[in-house]
């Protein structure tokens, strides 16, 4: 599979804006060395964001039409055997892209890495910003107004692990839980370490699949060392666990079949803090997943 990097820029599933400006600037910064495809995707100018405390389908309509146009060019060009690294955008963009890598390779896991379990629903949401819907949504748990396009098979919950919470509603809670899903928290990180998380999170998500979905959410990172996001939860992990997350990730690169980063904002960036991260994580997933391209090509 050759690499294909695919802007998602929308941050209509959030409040704040900024996010919708993040994969332009990171697309910018990788073309120095990446001289493969790109497409970009980004939400019309037009939309008038709702930001209503009282709404809990912020910008719905608006969400979906985004997401169905990126997941049918996601489709395709899985089917053209490319993989496809989506840099968001806020996390709502997930749900295009997990469920078209589901689409494609018909029973897969995912590791959502997030420092927000993003396992609300329409009932429990209490902000109303459905980028904190999407993993619920991926999993087939309610939110079906949200994968309306999808005729493809939903990823299992028992096949899915998220890595670093600690910022989770109550009533998301009960939905964790009855859902079956697995949790590790940023406290499980700092525990355990994070290669004995990611093995954990691997055998769950790799176990009797077709491979792994990815989805990386910079604000698993402590906003004292990566500020540039939409939402940013203090006591996070260092830059230093998260390039291990990375580097656990190219390591296991022949299990992945798709990628995500999301929630860059750069409106809210200090200093290009958070975008050197994120450049540094895209470049290092770009080139394992070329460096597993030339592999394939040379042996089989």
């Amino acid at each position: 599979m050759k690499p294909i990097i695919v802007g998602a820029g929308s941050d209509l599933g959030v409040h704040i804006d900024g996010a919708h400006l993040g994969p332009v600037q990171l697309i910018n910064d990788l073309q120095s060395f990446y001289k493969g495809e790109s497409i970009t995707f980004l939400q019309s100018e037009d939309i008038i964001k709702s930001r209503n405390l009282s709404d809990r389908r912020k910008n719905e309509y608006e969400i979906e039409k985004f997401n169905k146009s990126l997941y049918n060019a996601i489709v395709e060009k899985m089917k053209a055997e490319y993989f496809p690294i989506l840099i968001g955008g806020d996390h709502s963009v997930a749900i295009a892209s997990a469920l078209a890598s589901a689409k494609i390779h018909s029973d897969i896991g995912i590791i959502w890495i997030d420092a927000h379990a993003d396992y609300n629903t329409f009932e429990t949401t209490v902000t109303g910003n459905i980028h904190g819907l999407p993993l619920a949504t991926i999993n087939g748990y309610k939110n079906q107004d949200l994968r309306y396009y999808h005729d493809g098979k939903i990823i299992q919950a028992a096949k899915t692990v998220i890595i670093g919470a600690r910022s989770i509603d109550p009533a998301e809670k009960d939905n964790i839980r009855y859902s079956g899903v697995t949790l590790f928290t940023t406290d499980d990180i700092k525990e355990k370490g994070v290669e004995t998380i990611m093995e954990e999170a691997f055998k769950i998500a790799g176990y009797k699949t077709s491979g792994i979905h990815i989805s990386y959410d910079l604000d698993i990172i402590d906003p004292d060392v990566a500020p540039g996001v939409s939402i940013p939860e203090f006591d996070g992990i260092s830059e230093e666990e998260a390039m291990k997350i990375n580097a656990y990730l190219i390591k296991h690169i022949e299990d992945i079949v798709s990628f995500d980063l999301v929630e860059f904002n750069p409106l809210r960036d200090e200093e290009r803090k958070t975008e050197q991260i994120a450049v540094n994580i895209l470049a290092q997933i770009i080139r394992a997943v070329e460096n597993k391209n030339k592999y394939q090509k040379k042996y089989y």
